[in-house]
């Protein structure tokens, strides 16, 4: 495994991306000897397919809240192989596509003008007026 990055990084020249992918990855480990790292670089050389497994226990600090560590990670590695011309995709093992935070389940409602309930328990549309409390003359 790490025989084929040291080449991968040598023959397409791209940056160490196994020092990278540890780097962000470690801190959020229980026991970072479970980090297992596979690298895959597809045809034209200029894509790279990073596949990381580690412990389940550890999965909800990597994933972080809505998926925002794995998120920011992702940006991270896809913004460093663009300095280098080379297309990155990390892979979670075990991921569902619930899990990578990616933004594409919108069954939770998100903060913000429109759409749901206000706050305050109303359907956000204003109700029958009500009639004045003051006595008429």
């Amino acid at each position: 495994m790490l025989g084929l990055l040291l080449d991968v990084s040598k023959v397409a020249n791209v940056p160490d991306f196994e020092t990278l992918v540890r780097f962000l990855v470690t801190p959020f480990l229980e026991s970072p000897d479970a980090l297992r790292l596979d690298f895959e670089p597809l045809s034209d050389g200029q894509r790279l397919w990073i596949r990381v497994a580690f412990d389940s226990e550890d999965k909800g600090r990597v994933f972080g809240r809505g998926g925002r560590n794995i998120q920011a990670i992702r940006k991270v590695l896809k913004a460093t192989g663009a300095l280098h011309n080379c297309s990155v995709h990390l892979d979670v093992y075990g991921e569902s596509s619930q899990d990578s935070g990616d933004g594409s389940d919108r069954s939770r409602p998100r903060g913000g003008r429109g759409g749901g309930r206000s706050r305050r328990g109303g359907s956000g549309r204003p109700g029958p007026s009500k009639p004045s409390r003051r006595p008429q003359s």
